[in-house]
């Protein structure tokens, strides 16, 4: 929805791109001022395009936190590149967000060479500079700038805030003039059942680590409110063979109770309502080729 324009108003989209790992979610949750996307210490955990809504001053910036580009492997990677460069399609500002410890790499190089064919503007942000090296950091942003001519540069920790507002005013600036798109108080575009299943997929990956590494997927299949104002939501994790599934319910389905435990605890944070989850782990080996998924968790189907 659009809120009535105001004097002086502004409002614009800005795509955070980079490789897998590079810290995109844990910046525009930093950006937001609250977390709307999931993170874990795990690549490629954002699947989808999500967008963070944040507000500097007069404008409100609509932060397209997009999937990690990387080479697809099979449908679903395909998916996940495919978002990201549709996120970026048409922004006001791409923002190339590089681990400031990995600095450049194969990853990187190709982003740059993509980037390099696009008329949006670009600014260039090197994270995670509360665990670089310092001097190594300078010779990073000289590396990448030759490679490809940003408009500005900056150094920043999405983890402890460092030169995370400098960066948002640099980018509020650049903003073009209009009415905002959504009211003030929302901080995402996600639906509530996107939202669940991004929590439970979240506690998959912070829970199982290697053990599961992206044979998973949530699918929401019913979110409903109770008459007491509580929150009933049933999921089901989806993974490829039952060796997984067995992972996921680990010893007398203790690791399942406690996924579902803190899902249902970070569920309740964000809708400050009490939540009743439900969880269940089907074996489907063809889950990837479900089109019906793919619309559930935000993702365009490609051939």
């Amino acid at each position: 929805m659009t809120e009535t324009p105001t004097p002086n108003q502004h409002c614009g989209l800005v795509a955070i791109v980079g490789a897998p790992n590079a810290g995109k979610s844990t910046l525009v949750n930093a950006l937001v001022g609250q977390k709307v996307a999931i993170v874990s210490p795990k690549a490629q955990t954002t699947r989808a395009r999500l967008m963070g809504l944040a507000i500097e001053d007069r404008t409100q910036l609509l932060l397209v936190d997009t999937p990690g580009i990387f080479t697809p492997a099979r449908r679903l990677d395909r998916a996940m590149v495919a978002a990201a460069w549709e996120g970026a399609e048409g922004a006001d500002v791409i923002a190339l967000v590089v681990d400031g410890k990995a600095g450049t790499g194969a990853k990187v190089r190709a982003i740059l060479e993509s980037l390099a064919k696009r008329p949006e503007p670009k600014i260039l942000v090197l994270n995670k500079v509360d665990i670089a090296d310092k001097p190594r950091l300078l010779g990073h942003a000289a590396k990448l700038n030759e490679a490809l001519a940003f408009d500005e540069t900056y150094f920043v920790s999405a983890a402890t805030g460092d030169g995370v507002p400098e960066f948002k005013a640099a980018i509020a600036a650049r903003m073009p003039e209009g009415p905002w798109h959504f009211p003030e108080d929302q901080v995402s575009d996600a639906t509530e059942r996107m939202i669940a299943a991004e929590v439970t997929r979240e506690q998959l990956y912070l829970q199982l680590h290697a053990e599961l590494p992206y044979a998973s997927a949530v699918e929401t299949e019913k979110y409903s409110e109770r008459p007491d104002g509580s929150v009933e939501i049933h999921q089901q994790i989806l993974v490829e063979r039952n060796t997984q599934r067995a992972i996921v319910l680990g010893k007398g389905g203790t690791r399942l109770k406690e996924i579902g435990s803190r899902a249902r605890a970070e569920l309740s944070r964000i809708t400050g309502v009490p939540v009743h989850l439900y969880l269940h782990v089907k074996v489907n080996p063809k889950w990837e080729d479900d089109r019906s998924l793919y619309r559930e968790i935000g993702l365009d189907w490609v051939e």
